[in-house]
């Protein structure tokens, strides 16, 4: 049986699905296998897939299409590994992601392994996400609630963390299912990660997070509604991590609200943080031309998709 079984879900990804499939056909740690689940695509995802005739990969067609936490939970079904990893179609790994990640399981309290990635777009523009330095180590349930720093496409875990939870990918979610699954993880068990990036995320308009970020709030709020009925005094426990985690929330919508040319959500989300300096950021979207939002984050480092810039 292979160790590690890694999960990629596709609907429609034969632009990206064939570099995708090459990055863990270049992997160093050669013990794997791929679970791939065609969620039923109607392009050529299948025939690119198939296409790279290996005997890890493993191919299956969704009788139905289904919302992406009920996908992943179908794929992971099929796998056999002690381990499971994710890679969705438009990212990709770096070789020796696996070579350097595996070897930190031999902690038998480590339940999720981890690392930093590269942000980046067709036009070039590339940034890390942590730098080098990991911001979490050990139980990190906290630290995750509040400011969630995980990747998906980095993320390996310990099947036996996986099978210990009361329920996989939460199949009402499109936007979150990872992070709700990955923060349950970092409750009970410590996560571990590398420093070095490993992966490539991909930005592009065509993604959930671009498409549907009016899912964000509405997923997190069913989120924390499964918290509480979770966790013993949830609310008196995390009380600062759940209002970080709100104000990040509407900070995003107003960011992508601003991008659309729609400056007062942002406006309005300034003008309601205490303090001199969030004032004068209000001010300074209110003068700013919407048209000129992209280029203000661009030069402040975020990566954006091409359609926006």
């Amino acid at each position: 049986m292979p160790k590690v079984s890694i999960i990629m879900n596709g609907y429609n990804a034969g632009p990206y699905v064939g570099a995708a499939v090459d990055s863990v056909l270049a992997q160093t740690w050669t013990d794997w296998e791929i679970i791939f689940w065609d969620n039923r695509s109607t392009d050529d995802t299948a025939e690119v897939v198939r296409g790279r005739a290996d005997p890890r990969i493993r191919y299956f067609l969704a009788v139905d299409f289904t919302p992406l936490g009920q996908a992943r939970n179908l794929a992971i079904r099929e796998a056999r590994g002690e381990f499971i990893a994710f890679l969705d179609c438009d990212d990709l790994w770096l070789p020796t992601k696996l070579e350097r990640q595996m070897p930190l399981f031999d902690d038998p309290d480590v339940g999720l392994v981890y690392s930093d990635t590269i942000f980046f777009n067709a036009r070039g523009d590339e940034r890390r996400s942590y730098n080098g330095v990991l911001p979490g180590r050990g139980r990190c349930f906290r630290q995750l609630l509040g400011r969630y720093f995980l990747s998906m496409e980095t993320v390996v875990l310990r099947r036996s963390a996986l099978e210990a939870q009361d329920e996989w990918f939460d199949p009402r979610f499109n936007m979150i299912e990872e992070a709700d699954l990955f923060r349950r993880i970092a409750h009970d068990w410590d996560i571990d990660g590398v420093p070095e990036a490993l992966a490539r995320w991909r930005v592009h308009a065509s993604s959930w997070t671009f498409k549907h970020p009016d899912l964000l709030r509405s997923e997190s709020l069913l989120m924390l509604d499964r918290y509480r009925m979770r966790y013993p005094g949830f609310d008196r426990e995390y009380a600062g991590e759940i209002a970080t985690l709100l104000e990040v929330i509407g900070l995003t919508e107003a960011r992508d609200a601003w991008l659309k040319g729609d400056k007062w959500p942002l406006v309005r989300h300034f003008m309601a943080q205490p303090g001199l300096k969030r004032r004068m950021l209000a001010l300074a979207v209110l003068l700013w031309p919407a048209s000129r939002a992209a280029l203000a984050l661009r030069l402040r480092g975020d990566i954006l998709p091409d359609e926006l810039l």
